[in-house]
C-alpha cells in the first residue's frame, strides 16, 4: 500500500525504512566557504526521503568506506566515463530507490577522481555530470542541485522546465 512521507513522498509502505535518505560520500576535503554556502541553499529546501547526510573521506580511503556499504544500499558512482541522464530520468531513478527502502549513496572521488576496479563493481549506477570534467568541489555543488531538482520533479512543482 502507498502512502505519503512528509511532504507528499509518496513510499511504499511494505517495504520502505522509515530512515531511507541520500548520502553523499565525497572524496578530498570538507566544502570551501563558498561551495557550503551555495550547497547549503539547495540543501535546506529538501525534505525527507530527499535530504543530504555529507561525509567526507581522505581519497586513499574511498575504497575502503565503499567496501563497508550495506549490500542493500544503492550505490551511485561518478564518473566522467559513466552514464549521461536526464534530470527527470535521475528522479525516476532516486524514486524508485527511495520509495523501495533503499539508502541511496552518491560517491564523489576527490581531485584526482579515479575510483578503483572493486569500487566501480560495486556501483549499481554509474554517473557522469557531463562530457567535460569538472573540479569535485563544483561536482558537490551541480550534484546537491540535481537532487533537489530531482525531488521537485518528483513532487510535480515548476522548478524543472522541459
Amino acid at each position: 500500500m502507498a502512502g505519503y512521507y512528509g511532504w507528499g513522498c509518496r513510499i511504499n509502505e511494505k517495504t520502505s525504512k522509515i530512515g531511507s535518505m541520500i548520502k553523499i560520500i565525497a572524496g578530498g576535503k570538507k566544502h570551501a566557504s563558498w561551495l557550503k554556502e551555495a550547497c547549503d541553499e539547495y540543501e535546506k529546501r529538501l525534505r525527507k526521503p530527499w535530504t543530504i547526510e555529507w561525509q567526507f573521506i581522505d581519497e586513499e580511503k574511498l575504497t575502503e568506506r565503499v567496501a563497508r556499504f550495506n549490500k542493500d544500499d544503492f550505490v551511485v558512482l561518478l564518473d566522467e566515463n559513466g552514464e549521461m541522464m536526464s534530470s527527470p530520468r535521475l528522479s525516476q531513478s532516486l524514486k524508485v530507490q527511495l520509495e523501495n527502502g533503499r539508502d541511496v549513496i552518491i560517491v564523489i572521488g576527490g581531485a584526482f577522481g579515479h575510483f578503483a576496479p572493486e569500487v566501480k563493481a560495486r556501483a549499481n549506477l554509474i554517473w557522469s555530470l557531463s562530457k567535460l570534467v569538472f573540479p569535485h568541489q563544483i561536482c558537490r555543488l551541480i550534484v546537491t542541485e540535481q537532487i533537489y531538482r530531482a525531488q521537485e520533479i518528483y513532487l510535480g512543482h515548476a522548478y524543472h522546465h522541459e
